[in-house]
């Protein structure tokens, strides 16, 4: 992605969570911050955003940190590498479905990975995670190892692969805002089980990877799977791919999007309208998301970062990104 880019931010929320974990297993908060490159004056604004390359450094740190790939989601710890030995058992299947009876089968062999059991029923195909005998389960553990599963198993086949719903088994944040950018489907609350549920028949659909390909796609993980660029299925999500070609000319007009998506103006406002947004809205979140990763990555001076965002001036724009945050851009810099 080049630095005009505005891949989506994740809510602070989803580092508060870590950083609950963290302080729970007695691990380096501030380390872990600082490595991050995050204020912990963040922490206590709920507007705050930070960036996925962010969350994926502090993943990783806490792997090094305490040698467990599933940072306590297991029944024992699962020490680093563990993943990578299993994403080359499933990548020598013949098919998805093959792979993941594999998946299966790994528990006897892999007993800190929680029990995994695929099943079809009504044309959909159900991979639960067993976690039952965890004690205190965390919420960004969870979603960090159905997006993993998620993303690897779009990857083998040679492509997204299109979920009909995820299921949790904790109640709704309404400060997490990310599920449609992550996983780009329907998320169940209080569930019994994590749970990714697609169509049967993507089973049947033959891996289309190498064992040299996994070795690139393993290179910087989890970056590549923590990512939330471009798995929106959402109008909104749509509506945002359109009008992120602002950062870098004319911003596209409501009659431009229409067109594009084959719709009347009207029809995109109230559709958008249903998802609780509007093409403004949207707009914003552009400019906010892509003056965060400026920010972050250091390589933009304010007054530059105010002028290519389409500011008049640099207190414009420090206004607009207090309004978006709740926070002054320096508190952004490293």
């Amino acid at each position: 992605m080049s630095s005009t880019g505005a891949r989506s931010t994740l809510p602070i929320a989803r580092v508060q969570a870590i950083v609950e974990l963290a302080r729970q297993r007695g691990w380096d908060v501030a380390e872990m911050l600082a490595g991050a490159g995050i204020s912990p004056d963040l922490l206590a604004e709920g507007r705050s955003r930070v960036t996925a390359d962010q969350v994926v450094e502090m993943v990783q740190r806490l792997w090094r940190a305490t040698d467990d790939e599933l940072l306590g989601l297991g029944l024992r710890p699962m020490p680093r590498g563990t993943l990578r030995l299993v994403c080359f058992g499933l990548v020598g299947a013949a098919t998805l479905g093959g792979a993941l009876r594999r998946f299966e089968s790994f528990r006897r062999s892999l007993p800190g990975l929680p029990p995994v059991t695929v099943t079809e029923a009504a044309g959909e195909a159900r991979v639960r995670f067993d976690i039952g005998d965890v004690t205190q389960p965390v919420g960004i553990v969870i979603d960090t190892m159905l997006t993993i599963t998620h993303r690897f198993m779009g990857w083998v086949i040679g492509g997204r692969l299109p979920l009909l719903r995820i299921e949790v088994p904790y109640a709704e944040d309404p400060s997490i805002d990310d599920y449609d950018a992550i996983f780009g489907a329907p998320v169940v609350f209080s569930a019994p089980a994590p749970m990714l549920v697609f169509d049967a028949a993507l089973l049947d659909h033959p891996i289309m990877r190498t064992e040299d390909d996994l070795l690139i796609f393993l290179r910087n993980a989890p970056s590549g799977v923590l990512d939330p660029r471009a798995h929106s299925v959402s109008l909104t999500g749509r509506v945002r791919r359109i009008l992120e070609r602002g950062l870098s000319g004319g911003w596209p007009g409501i009659e431009d999007i229409a067109a594009e998506l084959a719709m009347s103006p009207q029809t995109l406002r109230r559709k958008l309208r249903e998802e609780h947004t509007t093409p403004r809205e949207i707009r914003e979140q552009i400019l906010r998301d892509a003056a965060i990763a400026s920010l972050v990555r250091g390589d933009e001076t304010v007054t530059a970062l105010s002028r290519r965002l389409g500011f008049s001036e640099p207190s414009a724009f420090s206004r607009a990104f207090r309004r978006w945050t709740g926070s002054a851009p320096g508190s952004y810099q490293r």
